[in-house]
């Protein structure tokens, strides 16, 4: 099963399942003086229908954060929309999967920091991770092959 792992955001985490092969990186969005909030989203949008087009994920997963409000919670909701469009679009599924139940899976602590992670994913991949974000979305995806019973390479 070919899964795609987001951990949307302004700089967005990624990591990929296809083929047997795992790819992470990250995408950054961030918006160029003048713009706003909506060009991020149009950018993501040409991003993740683009991603769907050369991996062909048979899932799209996107950790579901616990939204404290403000802008950060207006662009991680806008972008998980739109994960959720894409994978509609392509007939595909998606699945989101809260913070608190990805850093338990990959740490064994629900309140495990940022760090933490970072540090799960450098002892897992063999190197450090672009970022916190990076490092997110691969903990994500090991989490969705686990749940859907797909063995980690």
């Amino acid at each position: 099963m070919n899964i795609l792992a987001i951990d949307a955001a302004t700089k967005s985490g990624w990591a990929s399942i296809i083929n047997g092969r795992i790819e992470s990186g990250v995408q950054d969005f961030s918006k160029r003086r003048g713009e706003s909030n909506g060009i991020m989203f149009v950018r993501f949008s040409a991003w993740i229908n683009g991603m769907y087009d050369v991996l062909k994920p048979d899932v799209m997963a996107y950790e579901r954060a616990h939204h404290r409000g403000g802008a950060a919670t207006e662009i991680c909701v806008g972008m998980t929309t739109r994960i959720q469009e894409a994978a509609a679009r392509n007939g595909i599924e998606h699945m989101a999967v809260h913070t608190a139940t990805i850093k338990k899976y990959v740490t064994g602590s629900g309140r495990a920091s940022k760090e933490d992670v970072m540090a799960w994913f450098k002892e897992t991949v063999g190197r450090d991770p672009v970022d916190d974000n990076e490092a997110d979305a691969r903990a994500l995806l090991e989490f969705v092959m686990m749940d859907l019973g797909q063995k980690i390479p």
